[in-house]
């Protein structure tokens, strides 16, 4: 399933999305989604796009190139 629209979604849809996309699996050496967020939370990192200012695309192009 790929990220909600920020036009036809919710902003608990995109919520649950991105709490889902990236739930801690609590085994950092095969996870990597600390480093994808730069040692945010998830919901901090994709606040924009949860918010709908922003898509998901956006976002994590912001975050890769930091």
């Amino acid at each position: 399933m790929g990220a909600p629209d920020i036009a036809t979604s919710t902003k608990a849809e995109r919520l649950a999305y991105i709490n889902e996309k990236f739930r801690c699996i609590a085994n950092c050496e095969i996870c990597g989604n600390c480093k994808i967020l730069r040692g945010m939370s998830a919901d901090e990192a994709y606040a924009e796009y949860i918010e709908g200012r922003s898509t998901f695309v956006e976002v994590s192009m912001t975050l890769r190139d930091c």
